[in-house]
This record gives structure tokens, sequence and C-alpha cells, in this order.
């Protein structure tokens, strides 16, 4: 098994999360920089979804619709929330990374982490019976 390392740079969202190795694909490290920010969707985007939702949840009550000073108040707890908790220090307080490291260190912690994968013991091969 080759090691993966991921470092989130930037914004990690939806299905760019999976297809640049998050946790789901089970990297050997993951770490993050200050900067980062990760999440399902990005805030304005799930702000907007909800928005909408709620738009069409009125309309179907027979309702009027949201002005827009509404839907900017319905919005604006929901960014907050995702800008929250789309924190690199939100992330690794939780635990689902293995660090918040500084961009001038990332060379540095991942030489360790590279010594880290050399030294772990290789996972045994079930390839099962080989019928001739």
């Amino acid at each position: 098994d080759v090691p993966k390392f991921t470092v989130i740079v930037g914004g990690s969202h939806g299905a760019g999360n999976y297809g640049m190795c998050g946790r789901a694909y089970d990297p050997r490290f993951l770490f993050m920089w200050p900067n980062a920010r990760i999440s399902v969707m990005g805030g304005p985007q799930a702000a907007d979804v909800l928005a909408t939702i709620k738009q069409d949840q009125r309309a179907r009550e027979g309702s009027d619709p949201m002005t827009e000073e509404e839907v900017e108040a319905y919005r604006s707890p929901i960014l907050a929330k995702y800008e929250e908790e789309g924190s690199p220090y939100y992330s690794t307080a939780r635990l689902w990374d293995d660090g918040v490291i500084d961009p001038r260190d990332t060379r540095d912690v991942l030489g360790l982490c590279l010594a880290a994968a050399r030294n772990a013991p290789a996972p045994r091969k079930g390839y099962g019976i080989f019928r001739m």
C-alpha cells in the first residue's frame, strides 16, 4: 500500500474533498494550513440552497415570498455557522484531521510523515487461495 498524505491548503468542500484524498479516503496523515476551510459545501452555496428551500416551502403554504431583507436575515446565521465550523481549528479540535501546520513547516512535517510511514509495519495481503 502506498501511503497517502493530505495537506489542505485552501477550500476543501464536497466532492473536491473526496477527489483530493479527504478523510473518507483514509490518508495516513491529513493536515490543514491555518487559512484552509473544510465543509460539506461552501457557506454561500449552502445558504443559497437553504434559502431556496425556504422560499419553496413558503410558496407551497401559500405565503408571500421572502423579501430580500428576509432572505439576507435567513442566510446570515447559516453563513456564520459555516464560517465557524469550516475553520481548521474547529476541525482539529474534533480530531477530524492530524493538526494545523504552519505553511513554512510543511516540508518538515511531510518528511516526518514519510519517516513514520517507512517504519510502520507493512499490512498483510489477503489474496486468498490461488487455484491452479
